[in-house]
């Protein structure tokens, strides 16, 4: 009797375990039936261009909660909300979202300056501040800001790629940069330079300076233009970039062009600026540009078209937004599926610093997402593009940033 009562109490005690593992946990915005996601993005002021990508979002969790019910069974309540690309308003909204929206997590908030103003604050609160649209080397800081987390790869390692390639095809460079007179200006700086090597003093011969309020950046070209330089490292962002494009031929300059990524959309920068002046630029990617015909049969490129056709209708299928966002966002559904019925604040932050070798359509062939509790840079590779044509060609090998 007493062993059959001890075996019962035994019995009892692995099912109350049992029971205490399967327990749902959720943290503020998740219920049985909605998870709460918020974001910031400038959908007005001169950043605007890359407002597509909330709206891409926003489509995407349309059709996940119409077609499939939504993740686990909960569908995405998402708000987006217009920060203007001005740092203030994006702490009033993110205050707000967390505060009185009470969101699980801010996914995707948009610019450097933006996020780094809301940074230490979404860290104070330990909400989930999950895969930046900004490449800026900070959020990649697990021991201090271990609730933020970027996403493409980081701003230094693609300009110290640029200043490298330079060094190793330009005889005697003689370089002008123009950047954005912020954190993204600064970040892509320090990898250019350490891209060049010690000596980027003697290649460097120009660097002029453009602020995100300021209407055009025409006198920065002609001041770089006198400088003699025969190599433009374009650090700049849509609307500055299509500028830039259209300006340079325009009284005569004839350097060989670099352009940073986060400005080389087809649809927002280099038809604006006119397709006839962008010809020979160079970049990097780490995604399939849609508009290259190589991937006009691409299972993934034919699934994303089929998404925006249908979702997202009113999208321009040439803007390069409406890859990335579609990009990251299933990166978001990767973490959210793997917290199963755990959705606490934790949880989210832990699967997002365990991804291991995830392939999401549309990144480069060879590119997978990795991230571990010392590793928040989920994508480290990118390669080199030059525009041909109406669309870029890729050429070289695939660089990652661990290579170093």
């Amino acid at each position: 009797m007493i062993t059959r009562r001890t075996a019962l109490a035994s019995a009892a005690s692995v099912a109350l375990a049992g029971s205490a593992r399967a327990e749902k946990k959720y943290g503020p915005g998740v219920t049985d039936t909605e998870i709460k996601i918020g974001q910031t993005m400038p959908y007005s002021g001169n950043a605007s261009a890359y407002g597509v990508a909330g709206r891409l979002h926003a489509a995407y969790f349309r059709m996940l909660n119409e077609t499939q019910g939504g993740i686990n069974g909960r569908k995405i309540n998402f708000i987006s909300l217009d920060d203007g690309y001005s740092p203030p308003k994006t702490m009033e909204l993110a205050r707000q979202l967390v505060e009185r929206d009470q969101v699980l997590l801010l996914f995707y908030p948009l610019g450097t300056q933006t996020n780094t103003a809301i940074q230490k604050y979404m860290n104070q609160k330990k909400v989930p501040h999950l895969f930046l649209a900004t490449g800026a080397s900070k959020w990649g800081d697990p021991k201090n800001f271990p609730w933020t987390m970027g996403w493409q790869p980081d701003y230094h390692t693609e300009c110290k790629i640029f200043g490298k390639h330079i060094t190793a095809n330009v005889k005697d460079p003689k370089i002008a940069v123009l950047r954005q007179n912020d954190d993204m200006g600064n970040d892509y700086l320090s990898g250019f330079k350490e891209g060049l090597g010690p000596n980027w003093e003697k290649m460097i011969v120009a660097d002029a300076t453009y602020e995100v309020t300021d209407p055009t950046i025409d006198s920065q070209i002609l001041q770089l233009k006198s400088s003699g330089a025969t190599v433009f490292m374009n650090i700049t962002t849509p609307k500055f970039a299509a500028q830039a494009i259209k300006k340079v031929p325009e009284i005569g300059w004839k350097p060989i062009h670099y352009l940073v990524s986060v400005a080389a959309s087809v649809g927002a920068v280099m038809r604006p600026a006119g397709i006839e002046n962008g010809q020979g630029i160079i970049t990097a990617q780490f995604l399939k540009d849609v508009t290259d015909p190589r991937w006009a049969t691409d299972p993934e490129y034919l699934e994303w078209k089929a998404f925006m056709d249908k979702w997202n209708p009113t999208g321009n299928q040439l803007e390069g937004s409406n890859v990335s966002s579609y990009v990251s966002v299933q990166g978001l559904v990767h973490v959210l599926k793997a917290c199963g019925d755990d959705l606490s604040r934790e949880n989210v932050m832990r699967q997002a610093a365990n991804i291991k070798d995830l392939r999401i359509p549309l990144l480069l062939p060879g590119i997978k997402v990795n991230t571990s509790p010392t590793n928040f840079y989920p994508i480290r590779a990118e390669q080199l593009a030059r525009f041909e044509g109406d669309h870029w060609v890729l050429f070289g090998d695939l660089i990652s940033a661990d290579a170093g």
